[in-house]
């Protein structure tokens, strides 16, 4: 039986190496790998023996030889191959261990691999007859294999091919994609995302659906290293909302303590105060009833203060947090066992989003705020006060993460009332009115598209609000300022939508 060994990364293949040549395997290596074998004193053939023919080009064609690919690719169950193999005096070759240059990490010409894709695809094509080991957390598995039974199996050898085309699917998404990074394309002409399942989930969206968690391959985000504390496993709702949650929390800022509450994929209450404890209470007051049971996430570690309230009065589901005091753990263990507590670090931001279509996907840009306030425009008689300009960015935050047609009333740093998903705006005013109530009264509101009529904002200022922050762009705009002249309320300008659907 005879393996060929070409790695680049080195980790396990000396253990691999020994472990092969100890159960009676021929070993062919070259390059790097070679020196690794011979350092280790591990018998083994050099490349350019069976080939002969020395590298060239700076190592650019080492593999890439008959006798390489004759004695990877021979049909053994075809008698024809076995009689070219005998006349041209090449050997089988029964195991291909390689892995490839480490493009994703340091992206180059020079680092586009390949003669080790080509050997590693001549293999898995050929895995009825050959094995194929691209993975050192495999070496264990097919070593112990091999000293168990003399040689792997049909359903390993299928299982390593598996592995072995998606790695250089993989492998070649990645230069794909450098190459459209290079061009500048937001959109590039085709599109090649290469997924790994990373957490299989209780169920998908509801229990009948398998559901599972998968990320980019080469790529972690911060569900990877989120750490749960107690609870019991988590749902595909359970992270959709609790992403959700961890983006907007963390767009508002790191300035002040602030709390998200989404409830079914929107905000239901958010709350920004001098400690985390307040910010927590206020976030809820927000819409009570709504917020029961849902995502809690806060930008700051949960204080001892905040877990005494949260065991006396519980009322999240999922809670997120950058970390947890003393004590506090050990409380929740105690007393709130069915919490979910996730210890997350702060989230990323993708450059583009998916959504799903038949037989096929609708991409685009991820939503940001790419307009500040230098350039948004005051178009009223009346000016916002500082106190009006801080709610108003807040609103206007909180109002990008609420499902379209969306309006968000915000007083004194707290979410009071958010109208959703209402087609139409006018809805969407009149819901967020009514669940402000009074607490409305001299605070901003909040609409994430213009106003195409007059009503929508005299509903929201029915409420008493006294700022409102909008795109503008209506054919009416002229029509919606007056309004807001009569009825005294400053009205800001951003230049900029945030629909989300």
């Amino acid at each position: 039986m005879r393996a060929l060994l070409s790695v680049y990364d080195k980790t396990g293949i000396v253990a691999l190496a020994q472990g092969l040549v100890d159960a009676g395997w021929e070993l062919v290596s070259s390059g790097g790998t070679g020196r690794a074998l011979a350092e280790a004193n591990i018998a083994h053939r050099d490349l350019a023996d069976l080939t002969g023919f020395a590298e060239i080009l700076d190592h650019r064609v080492v593999t890439l030889h008959p006798a390489v690919h004759a004695g990877i690719l021979a049909d053994r169950s075809k008698q024809s191959h076995l009689d070219d193999l005998d006349r041209l005096g090449v050997a089988p070759i029964d195991l291909v261990v390689v892995n490839l240059y480490p493009f994703r990490s340091d992206p180059s010409i020079e680092l586009i691999d390949i003669g080790g894709p080509t050997m590693v695809r001549a293999a898995a094509k050929n895995h009825a007859h050959v094995g194929v080991v691209v993975d050192p957390a495999d070496y264990g598995s097919v070593l112990d294999e091999i000293r168990r039974e003399g040689a792997l199996s049909d359903a390993t050898r299928r299982r390593l091919a598996r592995s072995a085309f998606a790695h250089t699917a993989a492998y070649d998404a990645d230069i794909v994609t450098w190459f459209d990074a290079e061009d500048g394309e937001a959109l590039p002409a085709t599109l090649h995302v290469a997924l790994e399942r990373a957490q299989d989930l209780r169920y998908g969206e509801n229990p009948h659906q398998v559901g599972a968690r998968y990320r980019q391959i080469g790529r972690t985000g911060w569900w990877d290293s989120v750490r749960q504390h107690g609870g019991m496993e988590l749902s595909y709702l359970n992270l959709f909302d609790a992403e959700a949650a961890w983006q907007l929390v963390h767009d508002l800022g790191t300035d002040e303590p602030a709390v998200a509450i989404i409830k079914h994929a929107n905000p239901c209450g958010v709350a920004v105060a001098d400690d985390i404890a307040a910010a927590y209470e206020r976030a809820f007051e927000c819409d009570p009833v709504s917020a029961f049971g849902g995502i809690v996430a806060l930008n700051r570690p949960v204080s001892s203060a905040l877990a005494e309230d949260i065991v006396s009065n519980p009322k999240a589901d999922v809670l997120i947090a950058p970390g947890f005091d003393d004590g506090v753990l050990d409380r929740f263990a105690a007393k709130r066992k069915n919490m979910r507590v996730l210890e997350g670090r702060p989230p990323g931001r993708d450059r583009l989003d998916y959504r799903r279509l038949d037989a096929g996907f609708l991409v685009q840009e991820v939503d940001r705020f790419e307009a500040g306030r230098d350039s948004w425009r005051v178009v009223t008689k009346v000016a916002p006060t500082d106190s009006q300009w801080r709610d108003l960015d807040l609103a206007w935050r909180i109002c990008a993460y609420v499902k379209s047609n969306a309006i968000c009333v915000v007083r004194d740093g707290q979410a009071v009332g958010i109208g959703a998903g209402q087609p139409s705006r006018l809805d969407s005013g009149e819901i967020a009115a009514r669940k402000a109530g009074d607490r409305a009264k001299g605070g901003a509101a909040a609409s994430d598209a213009f106003f195409p009529f007059a009503d929508g904002l005299e509903a929201v200022a029915a409420s008493g609000v006294t700022a409102v922050i909008q795109p503008g762009g209506s054919m009416r705009d002229d029509e919606v300022i007056a309004a807001a002249d009569e009825l005294g309320i400053a009205m800001v300008l951003t230049g900029e939508r945030h629909f989300r659907h």
